[in-house]
């Protein structure tokens, strides 16, 4: 599907800045000139000279370290290319990402020396791309009971297992994929391990049993695999201390590279908003011009300006050469919000758009359903909500802290943000709180920790009014989250809903 050119050098690639401008200039001749992307949005792939066109350019040396022929691997030019290839797609940058968070990445800090060679060499000469196989149908976010196994027979390990829902099922030439190790009495130890298949190679190969119909995101494949492979002793990635730490380093870092995706595609949310209310007529005056139009813009400029604090923050921060294990509350913060964020902006451009968006072939109706998965995959919203409460609440056993406020006040990810929000989070924390509340209190904890982030990107000189409504958007946010946190709900399931009278009984009873 990829034509082979020959492998760049240092002075084959032109300077970053440029070539930035000319990738967004290809990606608007190609989806707006030589084909059209309302139409090819709706259909499951990518043509072929979409794809070729595409990687031409070699944009995956983004990912690659210098010494290997790549441009460094830098975090700041990742996040602008994952968010140029999303403001025109978003399922191209999800590509990419997985191809950087999930693959190269991990591949570039734990891979051992000659397959980290070999694999970016590949890269390079051949337009290869790679992906993660971590989850598995009967153990989706309970990644840690994972029944993949492998065992080291004849130099080489067999590795085992079903895995799905891996973005490029079927289209990447390389899989980072995680397994347990079985021993002699076939036993799983609790440990995960990775292992880099080429599948080029025979014994790699992975067998795609079912390709799904995924509900949105139609240019990337996703599907079950069948996994059987004998990989080289070379091809396990080396931990520094335990895989689970690895996992989470690899995981916590694309949480925090999630705004690169978000940073193009909220930029787009807004840009259609305004041109559409601005050019779109209701009683004798613009739609810009309405009160309710304008908050909604407004809440579209305050997910522009956080995103950019949040790829400002995650280029400071998120670089290999940090360990982000340790990292959970930040990372999953980060994710949460900005996947949030992208769900409501798409909500709110297709509302503004009305009837004519409501459909798979406009931007407005199909950013719903690309973006809706972002707030599943890697974990679960909700899940990772209720671990950023238990974090919190951990945080502040440990510094005998029980007043929310005093606690988040001298929290280096919350201080500046805490003593805007004084009144409202002034009491002390129950430690015994019900899993809802965990989950309340997490959704809560992340836009704590964005108004802090907003806060260290205005330091830089950033639009001052941009800021201000910022702000005030996400601690009126706040203030209503709060107020659900503090109501008493303790609602169940109640048996039998369906059995005896109904409303239509009532009715009749009635009248």
């Amino acid at each position: 599907m990829i034509v082979s050119t020959a492998a760049p050098t240092d002075s084959d690639l032109t300077p970053f800045p440029q070539f930035i401008q000319e990738f967004k200039a290809q990606l608007k001749h190609l989806f707006y000139i030589r084909s059209d992307i309302d139409q090819l949005s709706i259909k499951r792939g990518i043509p072929p000279f979409i794809l070729r066109e595409i990687m031409s350019d070699n944009p995956l040396a983004t990912y690659i370290p210098e010494q290997y022929g790549g441009r460094g691997g830098h975090i700041h030019e990742g996040l602008a290319l994952a968010a140029a290839a999303s403001y025109e797609s978003l399922p191209l940058s999800l590509g990419f990402g997985i191809n950087w968070a999930l693959f190269l990445q991990p591949t570039g800090k734990y891979g051992q020396k000659e397959i980290k060679a070999k694999t970016f060499d590949d890269f390079l000469k051949n337009r290869k791309m790679g992906g993660l196989m971590i989850t598995e149908p009967d153990y989706g976010s309970d990644a840690l009971h994972m029944k993949s196994s492998y065992q080291r027979e004849s130099g080489r390990y067999h590795v085992q297992g079903t895995k799905h829902w891996a973005g490029l099922t079927g289209w990447a030439d390389y899989w980072l994929i995680t397994a347990r190790h079985k021993n002699a009495a076939e036993d799983l130890k609790r440990d995960i391990d990775f292992f880099i298949c080429d599948a080029s190679d025979p014994a790699q190969n992975i067998v795609v049993e079912e390709f799904y119909e995924n509900l949105g995101i139609y240019m990337l494949p996703y599907g079950r695999n069948r996994i059987d492979i004998k990989v080289p002793i070379g091809n396990k990635l080396q931990p520094e201390s335990t895989g689970i730490k690895m996992m989470l380093d690899l995981l916590h870092r694309s949480r925090m590279q999630f705004p690169g995706m978000g940073m193009g595609f909220l930029q787009r949310m807004l840009d259609e908003a305004v041109k559409h209310c601005q050019q779109r007529h209701v009683g004798g005056r613009s739609l810009f011009n309405y009160d309710q139009v304008q908050q909604r813009i407004s809440r579209l400029q305050s997910a522009y300006t956080v995103c950019s604090a949040m790829c400002f923050n995650s280029s400071q921060k998120a670089g290999v050469e940090s360990n982000l294990a340790p990292h959970g509350l930040e990372a999953n913060s980060v994710k949460t919000y900005v996947t949030d964020l992208m769900q409501s902006s798409a909500q709110s451009l297709l509302q503004l758009v009305g009837a004519k968006g409501y459909r798979l072939n406009h931007i407005a109706g199909r950013a719903i359903v690309d973006s809706r998965p972002f707030q599943i995959f890697e974990g679960s919203n909700d899940i990772l909500y209720i671990q950023i409460a238990e974090a919190i609440q951990k945080q502040m056993q440990r510094a005998k802290q029980k007043n929310l406020f005093q606690f988040l006040h001298q929290h280096d990810l919350m201080e500046r943000a805490a003593e805007r929000l004084q009144k409202l989070f002034n009491f002390d924390l129950e430690q015994q709180l019900s899993q809802r509340k965990l989950t309340e209190l997490g959704c809560i904890i992340s836009r704590v920790v964005a108004i802090n982030l907003v806060l260290n990107l205005a330091d830089t000189g950033f639009n001052k009014e941009l800021i201000a409504n910022a702000l005030v958007n996400i601690q009126q946010e706040i203030s209503t989250l709060m107020g659900g946190f503090n109501s008493k709900n303790t609602t169940d399931f109640i048996e039998g809903y369906g059995e005896g009278e109904s409303w239509f009984e009532c009715y009749n009873r009635t009248n």
